[in-house]
């Protein structure tokens, strides 16, 4: 079985963290090494991966710079300084379907070198009807303006552009390294998924939207923000919260 790695990037997710690791320990492929980057936080999350009875091996890496994008980039390097071939990567408030790894291995191994996968809101926090379709419409509608922007029409770009979401993606790790890997930038002044894919569209036409590939993803800062904020932030960070504890809201 080609080796893969589940890298997740936390950061003060203690009470949260335990229904991410309760559904990657539900996959129906658990042949995977989990990495844990806990990411400078200030809880008991550490901890509660630890006490976690995972039926895989689990290691916990700790990233004191904060962002997401640079504790993905410390996952991703370290999972593969450890031997992993295939990367997969979620959040700590996410989660991934029962087949998800599966459908991540099945993808990349079929010949993709970076697969995009699909969002939904996680059932558990009873999404609205706006939370469950208006909402992730206009997520979409984004990515369709996002295919036509010049920026993400450069004549390096091998494939088009597609929607990504930085909870829910897999790669190979020879993609990861020949691309550079994610943007280690603060949450502030990026996102660092779209910052990936356009890096990883310069150095291949393998680029696939997976709607098969599912992940369940927290409506907390939808909430916390609302919609036009969030949507804003998601706009080339057009709108930011006026404190760092806000931003990393993740």
């Amino acid at each position: 079985m080609t080796p893969l790695a589940v890298i997740v990037p936390a950061y003060n997710e203690g009470r949260s963290i335990g229904a991410t690791l309760a559904a990657l320990a539900a996959q129906t492929d658990t042949g995977f090494t989990l990495i844990v980057v806990d990411n400078a936080s200030t809880d008991d999350t550490a901890d509660v991966v630890r006490a976690f009875p995972a039926p895989f091996p689990v290691e916990i890496v700790r990233e004191d710079e904060r962002g997401a994008g640079t504790a993905a980039d410390t996952g991703f390097r370290h999972a593969i300084s450890r031997g992993a071939v295939l990367l997969a990567r979620t959040d700590a408030d996410c989660r991934p379907a029962p087949d998800w790894v599966a459908t991540a291995r099945h993808h990349l191994e079929s010949g993709a070198e970076l697969v995009c996968g699909r969002s939904v809101p996680r059932h558990d926090e009873q999404p609205s009807f706006a939370e469950r379709h208006v909402f992730p419409a206009a997520v979409r509608l984004a990515a369709l303006y996002g295919r036509y922007r010049r920026a993400h029409r450069e004549a390096s770009f091998r494939t088009p552009y597609v929607l990504i979401h930085g909870h829910n993606l897999a790669l190979t790790a020879d993609l990861y390294q020949r691309c550079g890997g994610t943007a280690r930038e603060r949450l502030e002044d990026g996102s660092e998924d779209v910052t990936l894919l356009n890096r990883a569209r310069r150095h291949t036409d393998r680029i696939v939207r997976a709607e098969d590939l599912i992940v369940e993803n927290s409506l907390r800062r939808l909430r916390a923000w609302g919609a036009r904020r969030t949507l804003l932030w998601y706009w080339d960070r057009r709108w930011r919260p006026p404190t760092s504890p806000e931003v990393h809201v993740r």
